[in-house]
């Protein structure tokens, strides 16, 4: 028997799984979450997105609160403000940073105090140009009040 057909099948095969849409892969690193006080009633959560083909942030969910929503931090003159926006854009290659000083993660209604310590477990929904969606749960540390707003490192340590 000739190996001829099987390899010309299987030569077919792969061309075909070459114009399948790849899924898209993000990553996402840095993640985590401001520390609350009793009784707060939202915080926020920070991280860096990298997809490898052109994606958004489409949507945000956690048990620790009621509504989770993506919002933009704008300036109206001096006015500093947030609104929420539907969806992040993430173009491929490209590190997309949620931070306090611009898009960033709203974790409202909080149902419990959140502490440092803690893990907070995120949902992230990313979609990708051909409307494909991958859904990426992200466990993010939560750091104090006094995070620094970088992300980099948790506290100062002054001497005396």
């Amino acid at each position: 028997m000739s190996m001829q057909p099987i390899k010309r099948g299987l030569a077919a095969f792969a061309l075909l799984g070459l114009t399948l849409p790849a899924l898209a892969d993000t990553s996402v690193k840095d993640a985590w979450v401001r520390a609350s006080v009793p009784h707060q009633q939202s915080t926020g959560a920070f991280m860096t997105l990298t997809a490898t083909t052109d994606s958004k942030l489409v949507g945000v969910a956690s048990p620790v609160a009621k509504t989770v929503q993506v919002h933009e931090m704008t300036m109206q003159g001096e006015v500093m403000g947030m609104r929420e926006v539907k969806a992040v854009d993430l173009p491929a290659g490209k590190p997309v940073t949620l931070d306090p000083n611009g898009y960033h993660v709203m974790l409202m209604g909080l149902k419990d105090q959140v502490k440092e310590g803690q893990q907070v477990p995120l949902t992230l929904t990313i979609e990708d140009a051909q409307g494909q969606k991958q859904i990426l749960d992200v466990q993010a540390p939560v750091k104090p009040l006094t995070a620094d707003m970088s992300g980099g490192h948790d506290h100062m340590h002054m001497k005396h």
